[in-house]
This record gives C-alpha cells, sequence and structure tokens, in this order.
C-alpha cells in the first residue's frame, strides 16, 4: 500500500491519530510530521518519523516522494486562542501550509484528510442545531481561515479532482496530549486539575454551551470518513460530526459524582469567551450519519469515568 503521512503528528490530535493508524496499517506505513525535532519515544520509535514544517512546501514535497505517501492526514494548525493572538501566524500555518498540502496532493494523486471545525461558523450562524449547509461568518481569524480552508478543499476537488475530505471537529477532549491553545480547552484542563487539586477555576462562564468529543471517537471519525466509499459522500469536506454538548456546571457535576469534594469557580477570559459566544451550542451531524456511518461511542458521563480512571492512574 502507498504510505500515510500525517502532519502535526506531535500536536493532541495528530498524536494519537498517527498511533491509531499505525496500528490499523503497520507502523513503516504511517509517517509522523511534525516541526518538532523531539516528538514523544512513542511516536518516534514505533515508525517513521520526519521533520515537516507545512509552511516549507519544498520539504513537504521531499517527504512526500521520499515515502510515496499516497493519503495526507493534515493535521497542522494554530488553534483559536492562539491564532487571536498571533493573527499571522494562523494565516501562515492554517492556509499556507493547507495551500501546500493540496498542491502536493495535486502532484502526486494524493488523497487528503483536513479537519475544520465549529470556529468556521459564527454569531449569526443558528446556535442550535446548527444544519449541514448554513451561514459561515466568523469574526475569528481561527474562523475565518477555517472557512477558507473548507472552500480551497472544495475548490481543489472540482478543479483538480482531490480527494479532500474532512470534519468539523467540535471541542476534543484527550486523556493522553494535552491541548494546545484552543477555546475548549478547558475541557481538558478541569480532568487534571479535578484529579491533582481537587478544584478548579473555568475561563468560560457558566451556561456556556459548547459541542465536545471524546479523543476515540475523534479518530474513529476521520478514519472511517477516509475509509468511505466516494459515491455516498455527497458533501465529501466539512462534515458536521459531535458527540455531546455541555457547559462547565454539567462538566463540573459529572466530575463531582466521581470527586466528591471537587469545587469549581470562574475567572472568565474576555477573548475565549468572545470566542465561544460565537460558536454552535449544538451541531446537527446528520449528513455525516447518513453519508457515511458516523456513530460516536461516548456521551458525557461515559466519558467522564474513562478520563478520571486513566487520568487517576496516570497522575500517580
Amino acid at each position: 500500500m502507498k504510505r500515510i503521512l500525517v502532519t502535526g503528528s506531535v500536536g493532541q490530535i495528530g498524536s494519537e491519530l498517527t498511533m491509531a493508524l499505525r496500528k490499523r496499517y503497520g507502523n513503516d506505513n504511517v509517517v509522523a510530521g511534525g516541526r518538532k525535532t523531539a516528538p514523544s519515544p512513542e511516536l518516534r520509535d514505533s515508525g517513521p518519523f520526519e521533520v515537516c514544517d507545512c509552511v516549507d512546501i519544498d520539504v513537504v514535497r521531499r517527504v512526500v516522494k521520499k515515502h510515496e505517501v499516497g493519503t495526507i492526514y493534515h493535521l497542522a494548525a494554530i488553534l483559536s486562542a492562539v491564532a487571536e493572538a498571533k493573527p499571522n501566524l494562523a494565516w501562515d500555518v492554517n492556509i499556507n501550509g493547507l495551500y501546500n498540502v493540496l498542491e502536493i496532493a495535486r502532484e502526486n494523486n494524493c488523497a487528503v484528510f483536513v479537519p475544520s471545525s465549529i470556529g468556521a461558523f459564527g454569531p449569526t450562524t443558528p446556535l442550535d442545531n446548527t444544519p449541514q449547509d448554513t451561514i459561515q461568518r466568523p469574526n475569528t481569524m481561527y474562523g475565518v481561515t477555517k472557512v477558507a480552508g473548507e472552500l480551497l478543499c472544495d475548490y481543489y476537488y472540482k478543479r483538480f479532482d482531490v480527494d479532500c475530505r474532512g470534519v468539523r471537529y467540535p471541542g476534543i477532549i484527550s486523556n493522553v496530549t494535552l491541548p494546545g491553545g484552543g477555546t475548549t480547552d478547558y475541557a481538558v484542563e478541569i480532568y487534571y486539575e479535578a484529579i491533582k487539586n481537587k478544584k478548579y477555576t473555568c475561563n468560560l462562564k457558566a451556561g456556556t454551551f459548547l459541542d465536545m468529543m471524546y479523543m476515540p471517537d475523534a479518530i474513529k471519525g476521520a478514519i472511517d470518513l477516509m475509509e468511505a466509499e466516494p459515491a455516498k459522500l455527497k458533501h465529501l469536506n466539512a462534515f458536521n460530526v459531535t458527540a455531546m454538548s455541555f457547559d462547565p456546571e454539567m462538566i463540573a457535576a459529572e466530575i463531582k459524582k466521581h470527586i466528591p469534594e471537587f469545587t469549581m469557580d470562574y475567572k472568565v477570559d474576555p477573548v475565549k469567551q468572545g470566542i465561544a459566544d460565537s460558536w454552535p451550542n449544538n451541531m446537527d451531524d446528520s449528513a455525516a450519519r447518513e453519508e457515511w456511518g458516523w456513530s460516536p461511542e461516548y456521551d458525557l458521563p461515559r466519558m467522564t469515568e474513562d478520563m478520571i480512571a486513566v487520568l487517576s492512574e496516570k497522575l500517580k
């Protein structure tokens, strides 16, 4: 088989997706690519690793040709909160990096997976049961890059027949790799603080509902979409996917079932709160369910039970 390249393989999603792909397709068939020269030992030792900065098209082209890559999972990105602080960097990585990957995919007949985000929506988008096809006018640099990325992927499919698929991820919760500057990071941090300190200060206000997903479902969704029969896909790119929607009070209440002494207070970050307020409360993911069988396995109670069990052992 032709090999798979994962850009952003040292990030929150990329690090776990790479290992899942190696388990599924064989260690030698999945190339981990990242800007960091010192990935985790597991990532480095289980299969090929290449220093691969997506904004350097010549480097990415060399890696693709060297390893005879046929599919690229393009995970390299600057996330929402960091993107607001560094908009020039966000544009360079999220748009110029994506353009480079799509150009190389066109040259080498590669399929591409590109995650979009709930950040592709904005304050004028319907917040509840957000449709698959709806108005997208985000007011953040992250959101602007995600909408532009969706359109760029559509263009490369229609103009050059590049098989470019993707999902709009909600907040992703992981017990392996910490997040890196997203608005939904609190939903990961809260578990660590609950176990370590029995308390947490939340930077989003009570009543802020956001779509979320546990990492195993995020990984499963990416792989399932890339393995789906093309003829069944009406949208191909930027599918709404979600597993649960909750606010800070709900996740805190679920944690208290396992750690009764846990307490939470608030110190709202106005930048993150403004971003969160522009995003959907919950998305309609019926198109993904109908077209390629999307079906998440984790809800808030099951995820919380697993997070606490794994992290309690990890943080001993």
